[in-house]
C-alpha cells in the first residue's frame, strides 16, 4: 500500500526528531551546542530554536541551510576536533570544553557521516534512519526497561554487590552520565525513553564487557531481550 505524502512527511519529521534527540543524548549536549559550532566556524545559519523544534517535530519547513549546517558540523565531528581545537580555544573555550568531553557524529550503516542530502531525505520521510538510531523506545516502557536493565547487568545481585564491577566496564567517562547510570542501576531513578535511546549502544557494550552473550542483531537484539525481561516487571 502506497504511503500518502502527508503520512510520509509526518513519519519523516518524527524520525528526524528522534535522530536529533538521540544525537544530543549520546553526547550529553544542550540544544545550543550545534548552533554555537555552526556560528563559530561559519558553517551556516542554525539557531537554538530550530534545534529545539526539530527535536520536538515542530519545524515544518526548515530551509536548506539548516541541513547544510547540520551536515558540515557532523563532518567536522567525524574528523575529530583536533584540527579546530586552536580556533575553538580562541573563539569559544566553553564549546571546546563540551566537545572535548563528547563529540560523536551521526554515521550511516556504512560508517560514513550523514550529509545534507541524507538529513533532508530523513526529514522528508524518503530515507530510513541509520540502524543504530532506529530504536523508537516509547515513554510508557522506559521504567520497566530500566528495571530490566538493572536486573540484567547486575545479574540478580544488589547494586552494592556489583557496583565496582559494572561501573568499571561502563564505557562513558562523563560524570553526569555515569552518575545517572549508577542511579538507574541502584533503582533510585529510571531512564526516560529519550535517555535509553541515547544510551543503548553503550549499555550493550557494558553487557558484552560483563561477559554477556552477543546478540546476532547487536544492540537491537539486546533491546528485544530487555523487552522480554521487562514484561515480567510489568506483570
Amino acid at each position: 500500500m502506497t504511503i500518502g505524502f502527508r503520512e510520509r512527511l509526518f513519519n519523516g519529521r518524527r524520525a528526524m526528531a528522534h535522530l536529533i534527540h538521540v544525537w544530543h543524548e549520546r553526547n550529553g549536549w544542550s540544544h545550543k551546542v550545534l548552533p554555537a559550532l555552526a556560528e563559530c566556524l561559519d558553517l551556516g545559519r542554525l539557531h537554538s530554536s530550530q534545534i529545539s523544534n526539530l527535536r520536538n517535530a515542530k519545524l515544518a519547513s526548515p530551509g536548506p541551510e539548516v541541513f547544510l549546517a547540520l551536515a558540515q558540523a557532523n563532518h567536522l565531528l567525524h574528523v575529530g576536533i583536533e584540527p579546530i581545537r586552536h580556533e575553538l580555544a580562541q573563539a569559544h573555550p566553553e564549546l571546546l570544553k563540551v566537545l572535548s568531553e563528547s563529540a560523536i557524529a551521526v554515521v550511516g550503516d556504512d560508517e560514513v557521516p550523514l550529509g545534507a542530502g541524507q538529513f533532508l531525505e530523513i526529514f522528508l520521510g524518503l530515507s530510513p534512519l541509520p540502524t543504530c538510531f532506529d530504536w523508537f523506545i516509547e515513554e510508557d516502557e522506559a521504567a520497566c526497561l530500566s528495571a530490566a536493565l538493572a536486573d540484567y547487568l547486575c545479574n540478580g545481585r544488589t547494586w552494592r554487590q556489583c557496583r565496582d564491577e559494572v561501573l568499571k566496564v561502563y564505557p562513558i567517562k562523563k560524570s553526569m552520565r555515569r552518575e545517572r547510570f549508577a542511579e538507574v542501576m541502584s533503582g533510585m531513578r529510571d531512564y526516560s525513553a529519550e535517555q535509553l535511546d541515547g544510551e543503548l549502544l553503550d549499555l550493550y557494550s557494558t553487557h558484552l564487557a560483563l561477559g554477556g552473550e552477543p546478540s546476532r542483531r547487536g544492540a537491537q537484539g539486546f533491546l528485544e531481550d530487555l523487552r522480554v525481561r521487562a514484561s515480567r516487571f510489568r506483570d
